[in-house]
């Protein structure tokens, strides 16, 4: 039966470009990519702690949901990593079942589902990932309007609104800071059509390894990536919140409904909000989702409180239920 499992998750991976472990797996963990919020340190972690061998997965949120309806009968996953509005979808589409790890009574109640079916485990402020040697002597761009510069011409990336997590936060973020709402999503067309006339580049996977390389040299991202690379690769980095505003996300993870190891992946699930979960995801720039106080250190790293003031948290359920509307004009007027 692990055989038989094994071979149906690694094929299914390799039609999503997935680099896995030709061994046995213990836990199937979609959307859990090396390059992404770390998870390669948590998944090395997970394995010295708990001895369990998770595969990297390199989904995005919506392909991992989209390979859980495509199993629905007969699942392979035993977890789901997701943006928020995802593990919302995830819930809705039956693909998920209640887990209230431990700790989740310490995680605030906009970051959790009541029935337990997603926890949050981390977030990330949304802004500009910028490799500042790679604009070639231009300025780092201060504002979303900054963007549409003929300056930057084929120099702005942003992840796929339709597909990718962090692409529409990337819309929700444009749209409210130019005074849209969840009812109106025009500021944000409007402005990917700009973008778009200047030559964007619209990846569907996690680019972290494309803005270091110079290819994609201003990229719509995670403050935690953007610091990753500041303090980690060689290069001159920068993270900027821009001026008009911008949003706070979480991050979420499910028990798959009918998870061929559910015990071992409750286990999983309980680790990643632990003490040394947090802190491992905050030695990456995550904030973690208990109320716990990033270390001196780790802050100091980060812009200053007066730029994060400019990041709003937003009622995801709404911004959710807003999707289809949105997506349905991107496709239509964008793309």
């Amino acid at each position: 039966m692990r055989l038989v499992r094994l071979a149906s998750a690694l094929f299914a991976l390799s039609l999503i470009t997935v680099a896995a472990p030709a061994k046995a797996a213990d836990v199937i963990c979609y959307n859990c990519p090396p390059q992404w919020a770390d998870w390669a340190s948590m998944l090395k972690a997970v394995k010295v702690d708990l001895g369990y061998d998770i595969p990297f997965d390199n989904k995005n949120s919506g392909q991992a949901l989209s390979q859980l309806l495509a199993e629905k009968a007969n699942p392979v996953a035993d977890i789901g990593y997701f943006g928020v509005n995802f593990g919302i979808k995830a819930k809705s589409q039956g693909v998920t079942q209640p887990y209230k790890p431990e700790h989740w009574d310490e995680v605030p109640a906009g970051l959790k589902d009541p029935d337990g079916d997603w926890t949050a485990i981390h977030s990330g402020t949304l802004g500009l990932f910028v490799n500042v040697d790679a604009l070639g002597g231009k300025p780092v761009p201060a504002c979303w309007k900054d963007l549409l510069k003929s300056d930057y011409k084929g120099m702005v990336g942003y992840l796929d609104p339709p597909s990718a997590a962090v692409g529409f936060v990337g819309a929700v973020a444009v749209n409210l800071a130019l005074g849209g709402s969840d009812a109106d999503f025009s500021p944000a067309i409007t402005f990917f059509k700009g973008l778009h006339g200047n030559e964007a580049i619209v990846p569907k996977q996690t680019s972290y390894a494309r803005v270091v390389s110079g290819e994609i040299p201003i990229l719509l991202d995670y403050d935690f990536n953007a610091y990753r690379a500041k303090y980690t690769e060689k290069g001159n980095f920068a993270f900027v919140i821009p001026c008009e505003g911008s949003v706070v996300f979480p991050y979420v993870v499910s028990l798959v409904k009918d998870a061929p190891d559910a015990d071992k992946a409750k286990k999983v699930m309980d680790y990643l909000l632990s003490d040394k979960g947090q802190a491992i995801w905050t030695n990456a720039y995550l904030r973690p989702a208990r109320p716990i106080e990033l270390p001196a250190e780790v802050k100091a790293k980060f812009l200053p409180d007066s730029d994060y003031a400019r990041a709003k948290s937003v009622d995801w359920a709404k911004m959710e239920a807003a999707q289809k509307a949105f997506t349905d004009r991107y496709l239509a007027e964008v793309r």
